[in-house]
């Protein structure tokens, strides 16, 4: 404080540096970003202090680049917290179930802490019924719980969180992987009347449900936008739930076939087409497990406000998908199998020109054969829907000339994934590897921050990326590569880049360490099925000490001999150094 003298009075005034402090803390409640933040950190021991005291949000990358105890010593008044476990490519059965990524030292750690937390969000953790039971006890104004890729817990454990959190107003299990113990968990929420529900998703629950006490649950919660069912719940008892819920906004169908329906259930495809008629606010459809494509109309009435489509799941032809796709003018996400064929692609091209996401997954991923969709559907897409920003699309054929057509008629992209089934497929047509439209994605679209190659690629290839890509964040690489000069194009040449994860190239040591530079300053490098050496991984882990290298070793090779390379090298940065719940077959250099 200082003081200054008026008469026979002193008047105090606050510090300057206090002063500055709470204008710079009224001025970071307006800043969101989290790139941002970390930016204002950076400026001096004050804002940094400031800034720690203010986020109310966190964001944690990797479970292991920072232990719990770091955190909440940093961050005292945190009420929202999202941690990523598992490498991505534990999606792909490509990380043992029994890896880690364990959620329990969080929740142990937070419960002192975070008194007032409202929100978690996991994605590929493991998470036991005790971690669930210890939110549900510790968080009295706990509200949202978001499960994406998790194990490890089971349907008493979801139980226990419906019953013990009075104001959960979010409950998200997307791909969990759930245990059921026989525990009617959607009989514990409470019987307040009305409830604070703003959004329910249990399509990966493996278990029936007890649909009386849903109803009950979707009748009382007038908040509700967000339901998706899982496929025990049969179409007659999805109509009966929409009946009860036109405020909806996202809707998971569930089972949308009449083979599981009540025998006194007489319901027909008229009644649902005026039930999704009374649904006028619903602009986000998905689900549809074991469908009946001519129940599939029924949602004609809210095409025209649809905005997302996800037919994922849906086993349907281009002549099942036409109905209801011309009716859809302000679609902007679309998912589907590539059952649909090209036939669909086109169709969907034709009549979505306001399409920004397109993903296409494959209903066979044999590698024989031509498969149903290949470049003409992508063609069909640049041309009809410019405004793309992200694409997945996963086929056994492809060319160059639509690829790079794809680059000149959709430059907005950010996101392009290309997944040509099969190893080291060239373009189908000419023969020649599939440089040039990789090549043209990465130079004509300026936006572009996460790219997935496949097919035949020669160093080419990469020196285009390592050129063009100074923008992408995420690279991700299958059966492809020619020479360790390929990835040292990209280490060396993608200055932004933060995640690389390869698998099944033909990249070693030299390409390895020509990334020394560049590894602390990535979350991190997957490899496996490549001919990096446990030598070569030693070396890295030598010069960067701070940097955590875990390899898992293979045996033998496919010939019965002894490999000289490792199965999986997983390097990460980490502020605690290595962890220590490393399963056996893991090991730390």
């Amino acid at each position: 404080m200082s003081k200054h003298v008026t008469g026979d009075c002193f008047i105090t005034y606050p510090d300057q540096d206090q002063v500055l402090e709470n204008v710079l803390e009224n001025v970071l409640t307006f800043l969101k970003s989290r790139r941002d933040r970390n930016a204002v950190a950076l400026v001096c021991k004050s804002w940094y202090r400031t800034e720690a005291y203010t986020r109310s949000e966190i964001f944690i990358g990797n479970c292991y680049a920072v232990a719990p105890q770091r955190l909440i010593q940093r961050f005292t008044n945190v009420r929202s917290v999202t941690i990523k476990g598992k490498p991505r490519f534990a999606d792909f059965s490509l990380v043992p179930l029994d890896w880690g990524a364990h959620f329990t030292p969080w929740v142990v750690t937070m419960v002192t802490a975070y008194r007032a937390l409202e929100k978690i969000h996991l994605k590929r953790m493991s998470v036991t019924d005790d971690d669930l039971t210890m939110v549900a006890r510790s968080f009295p104004s706990f509200k949202e719980l978001v499960l994406i890729c998790c194990d490890g817990f089971s349907t008493g454990g979801i139980a226990t969180v419906v019953s013990g959190c009075r104001g959960l107003r979010v409950l998200e299990l997307i791909e969990d992987e759930v245990s059921d113990d026989n525990v009617d968990w959607i009989s514990c929420f409470p019987v307040d009347n009305p409830t604070k529900l703003e959004c329910l998703s249990f399509d990966c629950v493996e278990s029936a449900i007890n649909f009386e006490s849903l109803e009950k649950l979707v009748a009382r919660s007038p908040m509700l936008k967000k339901l998706r069912l899982n496929r025990y719940v049969t179409i007659g008892q999805l109509y009966r739930l929409i009946t009860l819920a036109p405020q909806l906004t996202h809707l998971g169908t569930g089972s949308y076939s009449p083979v599981e329906q009540q025998e006194n259930d007489n319901s027909r495809v008229s009644d649902y087409v005026s039930a999704f008629a009374a649904c006028k606010s619903i602009v986000c459809i998905s689900g549809f497990r074991e469908i009946a494509p001519e129940y599939l109309p029924a949602i004609v009435p809210v095409c025209a406000n649809l905005t997302s489509l996800n037919l994922s799941y849906a086993n349907i032809n281009a002549e099942q998908l036409k109905p209801v796709i011309r009716h859809c003018h302000k679609l902007q996400v679309f998912w589907a199998l590539d059952s649909i064929g090209d036939e669909g692609l086109q169709a969907v091209a034709a009549t979505c020109k306001d399409l920004r996401e397109l993903r296409v997954f494959p209903i066979d991923a044999a590698e024989n054969g031509e498969g149903p969709v290949s470049e003409t559907g992508l063609l069909a897409i640049s041309v009809g829907c410019r405004k793309l920003q992200s694409v997945l699309y996963f086929c056994q054929q492809m060319t160059n000339a639509a690829v790079i057509a794809m680059s000149k008629n959709c430059p907005d992209l950010v996101v392009f994934r290309l997944c040509i089934i099969g190893r080291f497929r060239p373009d189908h047509v000419t023969g020649e590897p599939m440089d040039e439209g990789f090549g043209a994605i990465v130079k004509n679209c300026k936006k572009l921050t996460r790219l997935a190659v496949s097919g035949l690629l020669t160093d080419r290839a990469f020196s285009y990326i390592g050129q063009y890509g100074k923008l992408v964040r995420t690279l991700s690489v299958a059966f492809a590569g020619d020479s360790d000069f390929g990835l040292k194009y990209v280490l060396e040449g993608c200055t932004n880049l933060q995640k690389l994860e390869i698998r099944d190239s033909p990249f070693g040591d030299l390409g390895l360490w020509s990334g020394l530079h560049r590894f602390y300053n990535m979350r991190f490098v997957w490899l496996s099925s490549c001919r990096v050496s446990q030598e070569g991984c030693l070396d890295v882990a030598r010069q960067l000490p701070r940097l955590v290298v875990e390899v898992f070793r293979r045996d033998e090779d496919e010939g019965g001999e002894r490999s000289d390379y490792v199965d999986t090298l997983y390097m990460y940065r980490s502020l605690n150094g290595p962890r220590a719940d490393a399963p056996s077959f893991v090991k730390i250099l």
